[in-house]
């Protein structure tokens, strides 16, 4: 199936005046209604995750799992003539550019939770994700519980630590600013486990050979495609594409082709299949 691979990738201070100005490309109505007119779906996708959203500089495209499901649901719901553009988001954007019209869905590695609900309405989960933990293949922490007594590394800001703390309350916690500096300390040996969702360390062991994931998740954090507040229409053609391509085989084909032979990590639980 061919593609479309039109990508916007607009710098960060322009996506914010957007987002703050409240100018978005739809005006206000039935965004699905706009959709099916322009026979285009302008996506809010992450550009910093891999395996969901990752930019390669040297194609200049956004490239991953939320883009190439992203690219069949635009199919499933439009037709074949269906366009799909991508707009780069934020954890900080992604919401505000939805709510201003900037976008019509966002699929961005977006946690379904209470809070974000009152903002914004979210599809049935695309993927279930979790805390998990990632090792070295010659560790003998094998769950959560066996980091009682030792280390782990985690990101600040993040319910990382509160996790750990309830599943392993003897485990000692240290916290970095980014994932960078958490895997960098957990290769120097400063801890015995790094800990975060499972997408993010399936991302990591992906290019880090000599690490896996173990233990499969400790919490369940299921990602959702977020639309704005009463925008009934669009939801309810997310839902049944979503539906539609796990029952014809597409959205397993791109779970294996962007998940799998990843050390430890479980490519049904990530469906949803058990876990």
């Amino acid at each position: 199936m061919k593609k479309i691979k039109k990508i916007l990738v607009l710098p960060l201070f322009i996506l914010l005046l957007l987002a703050v100005s409240g100018c978005g490309r739809r005006p206000e109505g039935n965004v699905y209604t706009q959709t099916k007119e322009s026979k285009t779906i302008y996506w809010g996708v992450k550009a910093d995750t891999r395996l969901f959203g990752l930019m390669n500089i040297k194609t200049g495209k956004i490239e991953g799992f939320e883009i190439d499901l992203a690219n069949a649901l635009t199919k499933q719901i439009l037709g074949k003539n269906g366009k799909a553009e991508f707009v780069q988001t934020t954890p900080k954007t992604r919401i505000p550019l939805l709510k201003n019209g900037n976008i019509d869905a966002a699929i961005a590695t977006m946690t379904i939770t209470p809070e974000r609900k009152k903002q914004v309405d979210f599809s049935t989960p695309y993927f279930n994700a979790g805390q998990s933990l990632l090792v070295k293949d010659d560790s003998d922490i094998k769950n959560i519980r066996d980091l009682n007594g030792k280390t782990a590394v985690a990101v600040k800001g993040t319910t990382a630590v509160a996790n750990v703390k309830k599943f392993a309350p003897k485990a000692k916690v240290l916290e970095y600013d980014d994932y960078g500096q958490a895997f960098a300390a957990l290769k120097a040996g400063q801890g015995q486990a790094m800990t975060t969702d499972n997408g993010v360390l399936a991302g990591i062991a992906s290019e880090n050979p000599g690490y896996k994931l173990v233990g499969g998740t400790y919490t369940t954090e299921p990602y959702g495609i977020a639309v704005n507040k009463g925008q009934n229409d669009m939801l309810k053609q997310i839902n049944k594409a979503l539906e539609e391509l796990k029952a014809n085989g597409t959205y397993h084909r791109l779970v294996v082709k962007w998940f799998s032979g990843i050390p430890g990590f479980n490519v049904k639980e990530a469906e949803g299949l058990n876990g």
